[in-house]
């Protein structure tokens, strides 16, 4: 495990502390967006459920797209209404459930269903009869930068939202944003030995292992937080995705992420 990761497995949940100006004596970790709105695949899945395994390895081709967190981040959220039927998804929790079901509370899909794929915070049902390309995100937004310092406990985020000379009002305005931020699993593996997967080896990655999110003041757009805690599940390496998502809504804004 390199030197980044160990650094911050100690730290827990984080929280809004504000404004700090980082230090130029220090090395720091920075990943930057672009200003057109980053592409966000999130599949919503479940190791208990014998259609999703297809699905998640459609998801691991991803981490060879060149543009794989520069324009591209994939999340795999595991929900775990599954679990009754004979295996306990490892992966799971009752937010990431929660969250498929607030899609479906704000109409952003039709209804929670696995394997789900929600292309850039909405339904992309075209995948299960064998579509491979998603309607891309054209919006010009601004560009979300995230940095953390090596060794230590904090990450800074800031938003320079784009100003379109053309038409200053085309873009909505909030006074907040939803700041979250997920650690992702790549290179994971489970042995099934219940359930409708019984008997098979699945692989996974991009898998979210922890997500925290905020409320915060949209002015200053900039923001101080905890580095979230990196869970040891086994994987070969931990990746982070930073995104802002409307108030009220999970319809993502702008995204950007790296390895950690």
């Amino acid at each position: 495990m390199n030197k980044s990761i160990c650094s911050l497995k100690t730290f827990g949940m984080f929280s809004f502390l504000g404004l700090c100006i980082l230090a130029s004596s220090v090395s720091a970790k920075e990943y930057v967006s672009q200003s057109k709105a980053t592409e966000v695949i999130e599949l919503y899945t479940s190791e208990g459920c014998s259609s999703c395994p297809p699905a998640d390895r459609w998801l691991s081709t991803l981490k060879n797209r060149p543009e794989l967190f520069k324009e591209l981040i994939p999340m795999s959220f595991h929900v775990d209404y599954w679990d009754y039927i004979g295996w306990k998804d490892r992966f799971a929790k009752p937010a990431y459930s929660l969250r498929q079901r607030q899609y479906v509370k704000t109409r952003a899909v039709s209804q929670a269903y696995t394997p789900q794929m929600v292309a850039n915070s909405g339904e992309w049902r075209a995948f299960i009869s064998g579509q491979r390309q998603w309607v891309p995100n054209e919006k010009n937004v601004g560009v979300l930068k995230a940095t953390i310092q090596d060794n230590a406990d904090s990450m800074f985020v800031r938003f320079a939202r784009h100003q379109p000379s053309f038409n200053a009002s085309s873009q909505k305005k909030y006074s907040q944003y939803v700041l979250n931020v997920a650690v992702l699993g790549m290179g994971l593996t489970s042995r099934v030995t219940a359930g409708e997967n019984h008997g098979n080896q699945l692989n996974h990655d991009f898998v979210v292992l922890n997500h925290q999110q905020q409320t915060v003041a949209a002015n200053p757009a900039q923001w101080k937080m905890l580095v979230p805690k990196v869970p040891n599940a086994g994987q070969t390496q931990s990746a982070v995705a930073i995104w802002l998502s409307e108030p009220g809504t999970q319809k993502i804004i702008q995204a950007t992420g790296g390895y950690l």
